[in-house]
Formats: C-alpha cells, sequence, structure tokens
C-alpha cells in the first residue's frame, strides 16, 4: 500500500498525520502548557539556575554576637606588641558602641599556627577546624554599615539594615525551588538559649509569598513536633484525607492561584513528612564513629554537633539552605565579649569547633562538599581596643567571612575578621 493512503493503525501516528503533523505539535504545545501550569501549582518545583553552576545547596553557620577576628583567622602581631597604649592617631578614627575615647589597646592571648599546605594561620580557639584549612578561604575584607546587633543582623541574612527583606535563604529557594519534596526546603535551626536580637524576621521572606519563609527547627530531640500520627489512625487513613482536602481545594483554584496551591503543597509536605522526616530526625541509626566525630554525647559539644550532623542529613536529602545557629539570648551567651573576650570565645570555640570540623570532612567523604556552599560567621567582628579591661566591643569596618565554595573547592569560612591591611 503506498503511503500517502497508508491507515492510520494508532493515536500517534493520527497526530503524526494529521495536517502534515501539525497535530502533533499542538499536543506538544498543549503538554508544554501543562507542564506550566504544573510547575505553578508548587513553586517550590526544582528550577534551573541562569548559569551551570556545582553548589546545589547552602549551610549558614551562623555564629550570631560577632565573632573576634583577632582571636580566631586574623593575627595581628603589631596589636599585641602597642598592648595597653592608646591607638596611634595614624591609624585613624573608628568608632564603636560603647568604647571610650581614652580606651586602650588590647592584645590577644590567642596563638597562630600556620596549617596545611596553604599555610594559613588558624587560632588555637579551632584545633579541629584547622584541620580542613585547605579547604577554606578566609576573607579577611568584609565591613558593615551598622554597629548594633540587630541592624547588622538584618544586614547580614537581607542585604538591608532594617526588616521586611527576604533573606538569602528565601531568595535561594525563590530562585531555585526545592530538591526535596517531602522535607521544608529552607530550614533555621535555632540556639536553644533562645533568639537573636534582630529575631526571625532576619530568616524570613520578607515581600515575596509565604511558601519562601523558613521552617524553625526546634532545639532538643524533637525539631519537629507531631511528626507521628494520632492514634488509631493508619497511614492509608492519613494519605486518603490529605487527598479528601486536596481535592475540595483543586475544585475550588482559580488556575492562577498561586497563594491557594501554596497552601495545598503545605498540606502534601504535612503528609510527607510524616512518612520520611521521621528517620532523618533518628541520628541513633549513625555508627557510633560518626557521632563521636561530631562530639554527640559528650558536652560541651553535644547540642550544636546533633545540629551539624542534622545539617547534613538533610542536605543529603535536597534541603536547599540550612542554618544551624550558635549563640542565643542575649549578651554573653552569644559571641558577644563585652565583659571578658577569653571566657566568651573559649566557651563558645570549644562547642562550635568540633562540630564544625566533622561537619566539614563528612561532607567531603560523601562527596557533598562539591555540591554545597558552606559559609560561617556573624553579623560584624570586635574592637581592638578593650571594653572595660577584658572584653572588646562591637566591630564593624573589617571583619572576616568565609566560605567553602563549590566551584573552588574553598571554604569561606566568615569569623569576622579585619582587612589583613587593616590597621585598625
Amino acid at each position: 500500500m503506498s503511503e500517502h493512503i497508508r491507515i492510520t493503525r494508532n493515536r500517534r501516528e493520527f497526530l503524526c498525520d494529521a495536517f502534515g503533523g501539525f497535530g502533533a505539535l499542538a499536543l506538544g504545545a498543549m503538554l508544554q502548557q501543562d507542564a506550566i501550569r504544573a510547575a505553578s501549582l508548587n513553586p517550590l518545583a526544582p528550577k534551573p539556575p541562569h548559569m551551570a553552576a556545582k553548589a546545589k545547596s547552602v549551610l549558614f553557620l551562623f555564629m550570631s554576637g560577632g565573632p573576634s577576628h583577632m582571636e580566631t583567622y586574623d593575627p595581628k602581631p603589631l596589636l599585641n606588641k602597642l598592648n595597653g597604649q592608646k591607638r596611634p592617631d595614624s591609624f585613624g578614627e573608628a568608632k564603636y558602641q560603647f568604647v571610650t575615647p581614652d580606651a586602650k589597646l588590647l592584645g590577644t592571648k590567642r596563638t597562630f599556627k600556620r596549617y596545611g599546605k596553604s599555610g594559613i594561620e588558624v587560632s588555637d580557639l579551632f584545633p579541629h577546624t584547622a584541620e580542613c584549612v585547605d579547604d577554606m578561604a578566609i576573607i579577611r575584607s568584609c565591613h558593615g554599615d551598622m554597629v548594633v546587633h540587630s541592624a547588622a543582623q538584618y544586614q547580614l541574612f537581607t542585604g538591608r539594615v532594617i526588616p521586611g527583606f527576604p533573606s538569602m535563604g528565601s531568595w535561594t529557594l525563590y530562585g531555585l525551588g526545592s530538591e526535596s519534596d517531602s522535607l521544608p526546603a529552607y530550614v533555621v535551626m535555632p540556639d536553644p538559649h533562645g533568639a537573636q536580637e534582630a529575631g526571625q524576621p532576619m530568616y524570613s521572606n520578607g515581600f515575596l509569598p509565604a511558601i519562601y519563609q523558613p521552617t524553625m527547627f526546634r532545639p532538643g530531640d524533637k525539631p519537629v513536633l507531631n511528626l507521628d500520627l494520632p492514634k488509631g489512625v493508619t497511614m492509608a487513613e492519613r494519605r486518603k484525607t490529605i487527598d479528601f482536602l486536596k481535592g475540595l481545594n483543586e475544585a475550588n483554584m482559580a488556575a492562577d492561584d498561586s497563594e491557594y496551591a501554596a497552601r495545598i503543597n503545605a498540606y502534601d509536605l504535612a503528609f510527607k513528612m510524616q512518612t520520611e522526616a521521621p528517620a532523618i530526625f533518628d541520628l541513633s541509626t549513625e555508627p557510633q564513629e560518626t557521632l563521636d566525630m561530631y562530639g554527640i554525647g559528650k558536652q560541651p559539644t553535644d547540642d550544636y554537633g546533633r545540629r551539624c550532623l542534622l545539617s547534613r542529613r538533610l542536605i543529603e536529602k535536597g534541603v536547599r539552605f540550612v542554618c544551624p545557629v550558635s549563640g542565643g539570648g542575649t549578651g554573653n551567651l552569644q559571641w558577644d565579649a563585652h565583659d571578658n573576650i577569653e571566657e566568651n570565645h573559649l566557651r563558645m570555640a570549644s562547642q562550635t569547633d568540633q562540630p564544625v570540623a566533622a561537619l566539614l570532612k563528612d561532607l567531603k567523604r560523601r562527596g557533598l562538599l562539591d555540591t554545597t556552599l558552606v559559609v560561617w560567621g556573624g553579623e560584624f567582628g570586635r574592637s581592638p581596643e578593650s571594653q572595660g579591661s577584658k572584653g572588646r566591643d562591637h566591630h564593624n569596618l573589617g571583619f572576616r567571612c568565609g566560605w567553602r565554595e563549590a566551584e573552588s573547592r574553598a571554604v569561606r569560612l566568615s569569623a569576622p575578621p579585619m582587612r589583613s591591611d587593616s590597621r585598625r
């Protein structure tokens, strides 16, 4: 039988033959529209970046309160030589919050050594993290516009010194979507001592739709409540309830109602978390060697070690942005060493050094460090002059921010530092 009178044998051939193949083109166009509508129903669907990149997720190790660059990653030999003297006028003026004009320079009691092939100098506060120094890039040229915690924290997370703007986590989620459909895409794990001066607005979605807001985990053994099914309710019954609610919602939803679609997505996520998240939070399934590496089960590393290990497990499951916070409440419970820089930083570093190093090593051995941008830092640094006799004030004019960058294979470790060429 000649081809031009071939009998159509199925629907696919009919679409290809109809009007010279235009039927297949029409079908392709309709399928594309369905895909676009499906994407609009889930604003968190993964989106390709504008440019190819290795990094798929972000881990921001937020050291709240302002770690001192001079005690961490930015040695200042001249500061020790001038200890007890006034800052020379030739160094220029630096305004602080509480330091008086007649304050004296305060040398550091910390010692520094060069580590790794890179020879980067690291303080003795971080003997564990120092072992990862060749995976780090330490930036000593950061500065901020504000010297108070709240405004500096807003600027750190949102780029603005006032609340109401989207955080870096929300923007990341808005631009790239989520790779996990059973876990929150943007997670903040606060310090158990409480919130910071800027409060939850510094992590928030600002003017972006509510679906891009963070999920705030609780401190302790149960980061998320109500993950267990109610007594007498089976998983099949719960799934039937969710499907019924979804059907009612979709029946009343306009095609372009993104807010309503976000609500439907929240119901589905909650159900999926009940089925999958409990396993994520159960750290007892980890080998004892891993628990020991993070310092879990001993003080003072147990709490931050648990949150760092949970961060790795979340990243492993496709969570896009995770922020485990060190420092909460007020004053000395953060990296806010107004009264005694030695006592404060020795205590805070002892809680975080081993867990942070374990997190970097664990990510690397699992191949996740190549696809995860790790950032360590606070909202500003500390003053070279003493506040009182043993403390340091806030210092926003020069501090450090560090990363582990997937593209360049470097970790920018962000301890507030001054510029390496700064003499303030």
